[in-house]
């Protein structure tokens, strides 16, 4: 019998907690651990004897454990250990606090035992609802929008404290004695408080975190915005000379004329020559009928020429007006820019490739370029302003990858017009 409450009261709860302090962990960083940490982990926590010792290797194991095997940062890793440890431990702090105030009365009869395991068993489901909340609130697995993590070690060391000063002074053991369901209930309510004021800091850090990642979406956008309004006024001026030199044709004709009929060839041929070199300056290498994309075209392509990248280019656009010019620029810019950045880290041959045509009531992109080998990418800002101009225009985007190739597909539906509140958010 003894070795059997040894058992549900020591061995079983500890081995269930340390269990759940490792898919916590893992969870939180949003990568798995391998089986042989687990285990050595699971071997550290039994063999510790002394409570403070147990909770110190517990902490140290869990630190090192997410630092190098999971490869977070030394302050991200502090956070997730304090964590880890300390909801298990307010969560047995909350229910022993229960146990006092109910349990006292019931010393020597044979139903404590069973009361005692299922008081456990509630402890560790609180422990697995609270470690769900946390992971609701917080994911530690991305950190490009988390500054200052090392902030949030502050107050889960002081809760962390807090919760293991009321752990050791009032329920280090239980033993029988006079009942004090004041104290007990003050600690619970005080336990809970602690919680709770855990949560509403975690909510509030992410509220930060997400404020400063919108913050440098809006700011990509607004740049990307000013470059297409660039991009639109340097093809408007581009046109406007194109006007001129055409305004002017009649005059230039008339001045060849004059040079011929007097026997001026040479003349003539460097007139000539002046008026081709103008007219290549005005014209643009690729012409879609649309201004801004012709010249944002002409500026990538030409920069993906000037950096040794073979280009291959493909494009129709339809000319009924119904994709508006800047949303155009978006995805042209966008995508480039990330094709031309992959293909220069490619040692050897470079290619880029953009196809576009008309399917139905659907107008179609691919962007193929060349890449480092590897997994795929994170989705960045790049892609997910495509994302939202193809979304804006009822369509969708699909980023793939095959070993050296990287690919991406644009599909717009040019059947309707988009709604006038996400023409407004471009």
């Amino acid at each position: 019998m003894a070795a059997l409450q040894e058992f549900f009261l020591v061995w079983f709860p500890l081995v269930v907690q340390s269990g759940m302090h490792l898919v916590f962990i893992s969870c939180l960083a949003g990568k798995r651990l391998k089986l042989g940490y687990c285990g050595g982990y699971l071997l550290l926590a039994c063999t510790m004897q002394s409570y403070l010792l147990s909770i110190a290797g517990m902490l140290l194991a869990l630190c090192l454990l997410a630092r190098f095997p999971l490869g977070l940062k030394w302050s991200v890793s502090g956070v997730a250990a304090l964590l880890s440890v300390y909801v298990s431990q307010v969560s047995f702090g909350m229910v022993n606090s229960l146990e006092s105030i109910l349990f006292p009365a019931l010393v020597g009869r044979d139903v404590l035992f069973l009361l005692v395991i299922l008081a456990t068993l509630l402890a560790l489901a609180l422990c697995g609802g609270c470690y769900w909340l946390l992971l609701q609130k917080l994911s530690l697995g991305d950190t490009v929008y988390r500054p200052d993590l090392w902030l949030l070690l502050l107050p889960s060391l002081f809760l962390f404290t807090a919760e293991l000063y009321i752990l050791q002074t009032a329920y280090a053991y239980l033993a029988p004695g006079p009942s004090e369901p004041g104290k007990h209930l003050l600690l619970f309510l005080l336990q809970v408080l602690g919680l709770v004021v855990l949560l509403c800091t975690l909510y509030a850090y992410q509220r930060v975190c997400a404020g400063l990642e919108a913050q440098q979406a809006l700011s990509a956008l607004t740049l990307a915005a000013q470059a297409q309004k660039n991009y639109v006024s340097e093809a408007s001026l581009r046109y406007e000379k194109t006007r001129s030199f055409r305004h002017d044709l009649k005059n230039h004709l008339s001045v060849l004329d004059g040079l011929l009929q007097t026997g001026a060839v040479e003349e003539a041929r460097a007139y000539l020559d002046k008026l081709e070199a103008t007219a290549s300056a005005l014209s643009f290498p690729i012409q879609t009928g649309e201004a801004a994309v012709d010249t944002l075209l002409g500026e990538k392509l030409t920069l993906a020429r000037d950096c040794e990248i073979e280009t291959t280019v493909s494009l129709v656009l339809p000319r009924d007006g119904t994709v508006d010019a800047l949303d155009w620029c978006v995805i042209f810019a966008n995508a480039l820019d990330n094709a031309v950045q992959a293909s220069l880290l490619v040692e050897g041959r470079r290619t880029l490739s953009l196809r576009g045509e008309r399917q139905g009531d659907f107008y179609h992109l691919d962007f193929e370029n060349a890449c480092l080998p590897g997994p795929m990418p994170p989705l960045g800002v790049g892609l997910s302003n495509i994302k939202a101009v193809a979304e804006k225009y009822h369509g969708a985007m699909l980023a793939e990858k095959e070993d050296t190739r990287f690919r991406l597909n644009v599909l717009l539906n040019i059947s309707e017009q988009p709604d006038d509140s996400s023409r407004q958010s471009h």
